[in-house]
């Protein structure tokens, strides 16, 4: 038989506490990461809820806050990537593929942000893995580009150059005049 001690009973306290905590400080961020991943609210949703009951089921040794956040970012980039090597995602037919849906589609990039801010979300989300990583957590995060290459396996020199090319490829895309200051 099952019974309540004081101990347990702060136990389940500090555990909601901790889970209402990072869910508060990482939610947002675990979603814009995991979509911009895999285009999909759903997904997104999904590696949300698996990142932050990971971070509370095995409390990984974490010195600091940075440290914690590093590891959010890690462990989220890491689950989308196993989804999209999954057997599951590759049978996935996105509805856009199968015809018109009636009202409105909550994946579609134009209606998430402004028509100014639409043309380029388009296009970086169309952009290749390996670039449009390195833009969100650089661009989108705010991660240094020293983080950004811990975060990604890389070297500050190719996360440099990535962000380059993708700036390049933006560019290209969206037309010389798009990201001047003077026009």
């Amino acid at each position: 038989m099952f019974t309540l001690t004081r101990d347990s009973a702060r136990r389940g306290r500090w555990k909601r506490g901790r889970a209402e905590r990072l869910v508060e400080a990482y939610a947002d961020l675990i979603l814009r990461l995991s979509y911009s991943y895999l285009r999909s609210t759903q997904d997104a949703e999904d590696i949300c809820q698996t990142v932050l009951l990971r971070l509370l089921m095995t409390d990984p040794p974490i010195r600091d806050e940075e440290h914690e956040r590093a590891w959010v970012i890690r462990t989220t980039a890491n689950a989308c990537k196993d989804v999209l090597k999954s057997a599951r995602h590759r049978r996935v037919v996105a509805l856009d593929a199968v015809g018109e849906v009636q009202g409105p589609a909550t994946d579609d990039p134009a209606e998430l942000v402004s028509d100014a801010g639409a043309e380029a979300l388009a296009a970086v989300m169309e952009l290749p893995d390996v670039y449009r990583e390195a833009v969100h957590l650089h661009y989108v995060e705010g991660c240094p580009i020293r983080e950004v290459a811990r975060l990604t396996d890389s070297t500050e020199a190719a996360v440099a150059k990535r962000l380059s090319r993708a700036r390049k490829m933006l560019r290209t895309r969206l037309g010389e005049d798009h990201g001047r200051a003077d026009g």
